[in-house]
């Protein structure tokens, strides 16, 4: 028996074996959603990160990638052990999944330490998506317009905003389906593009001089890029069947590693350093740099809708609104989240730093951190004895494994925070003080 966590009130039920109802995800839908939730400002920004890291940016694109899928599926069998020991709600919408991880394993402390840090998490990747869609906006209307950045950052919010009050990922499944659709398209169009240019030419190819904080500002983005964990359990909690999720994160981080590579690689060797944070303000222009930013700026905005929508719940929670059908509150709700989301774009309009930060300090935590240190908590674990679970046998290579990505974590995720603030340094104005003097 254990007594450590008689006053973890999740713990209290473990002993009450309740049948969960299950969701309607399946593996290619889940599929879908794993790469739909991360594909989109890590296409464009890892070509830069692969130059501020020097010839290692491109095996480390395949380190994390490789990482990021295991921590996922560790966040899966931690998903499998509270519901094969009774920990999750028996019926009902569960509103707040990657909490109640955190809760079970260490805790209300555990609770509020990861909601702070999706909260964190969420906020900073819908900023860099709203400013990454209104640069590509701005780029696709500036030969017939000087409109600024400022104001179509605003008119993109109120594109989106109706479509967040959607309830959760089983609600939309096929938007999943077109960002990811429009990224795999524009990942085609943009390599494509790349090698075109290389016959026109950049006869003076030089790199980036790696130096702490070029390198490590470079892991954040790489970080940030694979980092869809904050997210992943409220996929898991919509799946009929969770054991399949490790599955489905196989798949989709193949296909992620596919859309990433070929670009990422190609611009290192074709722009150096000429290279900037946002690909597509690289490759020259035409048809295939208009019809890539087109379908990119659907994949962000298709983005803002899914990753915003796990803070939303978790909102409605508290809040007490429903969340199995809409409501006027539900509207309200998420029209000022996305509405608050966009002053902090105002107010920073440099995604590229704020992508780094994010990526270095709250992804850390939750995509190679939390996962690992969680499913080592709940496996070691041994049941009462009026409990009707089986104790979990974790090979030695296994903990030692996990223990390794967490000190990796925990070091490089310093790093990469500290890198990041130091490279925030220089700002331009906020929108509402200059909206004509703006540079993302």
């Amino acid at each position: 028996t254990y007594s450590s966590d008689a006053n973890n009130p999740v713990m209290q039920d473990a002993n009450i074996q309740e049948p969960v109802r299950h969701g309607s995800l399946i593996i290619p839908t889940t599929c879908i959603f794993v790469v739909g939730i991360m594909a989109g400002s890590g296409f464009l920004a890892l070509p830069k990160s692969v130059d501020g890291t020097g010839l290692t940016g491109i095996a480390l694109l395949v380190l994390f990638c490789g990482l990021s899928m295991y921590t996922a599926d560790i966040l899966g069998k931690c998903w499998v052990i509270m519901e094969e020991r009774g920990l999750l709600p028996p019926s009902g919408h569960v509103p707040y999944p990657y909490p109640l991880i955190g809760e079970a394993a260490y805790g209300i402390y555990g609770k509020y330490i990861v909601t702070a840090a999706i909260n964190f998490t969420n906020y900073g990747t819908v900023i860099v998506y709203i400013l990454i869609a209104s640069e590509n906006v701005q780029s696709l209307i500036s030969p017939y317009t000087s409109i600024s950045f400022c104001y179509i950052a605003v008119i993109v919010c109120g594109a989106v905003i109706p479509v967040t009050w959607f309830g959760s990922p089983k609600d939309f499944w096929g938007i999943s389906l077109g960002a990811t659709l429009c990224t795999l398209t524009a990942s085609i169009l943009v390599f494509s593009n790349i090698l075109q240019d290389q016959h026109s030419g950049y006869p003076y190819l030089h790199h980036t001089d790696v130096d702490v904080v070029s390198f490590f500002t470079a892991f954040g983005t790489m970080g940030f890029s694979y980092g869809g964990h904050p997210v992943f359990p409220t996929v898991l909690a919509d799946m009929r069947e969770p054991r399949d999720f490790g599955k489905a994160c196989l798949i989709g981080y193949l296909l992620l590693l596919v859309i990433y590579m070929p670009s990422s690689v190609t611009s290192f060797f074709v722009y150096g350093d000429q290279v900037a944070p946002n690909v597509l303000t690289t490759v020259s222009s035409g048809p295939m740099r208009t019809i890539a930013t087109v379908l990119m700026t659907l994949h962000l905005l298709l983005g803002i809708i899914i990753i915003v929508n796990p803070v939303c719940q978790e909102v409605e929670h508290v809040l007490k609104i429903s969340l199995d059908r809409f409501t006027w509150k539900r509207a309200v709700n998420r029209t000022v989240v996305i509405v608050s989301a966009l002053f902090f774009a105002e107010t920073i309009p440099h995604f590229s730093a704020i992508l780094a930060l994010v990526g270095g300090s709250t992804v850390t935590l939750l995509a190679y951190i939390f996962p690992s240190l969680f499913y080592l908590r709940l496996s070691s674990r041994r049941p009462a004895i009026d409990d009707e679970w089986e104790p979990i046998h974790v090979a030695p290579w296994v903990r030692v494994l996990n223990i390794e990505i967490m000190v990796v974590g925990i070091v490089c995720g310093v790093a990469a925070t500290y890198s990041a603030i130091r490279d925030m340094s220089n700002f331009s104005v906020p929108c509402y003080i200059n909206p004509n003097n703006v540079k993302t």
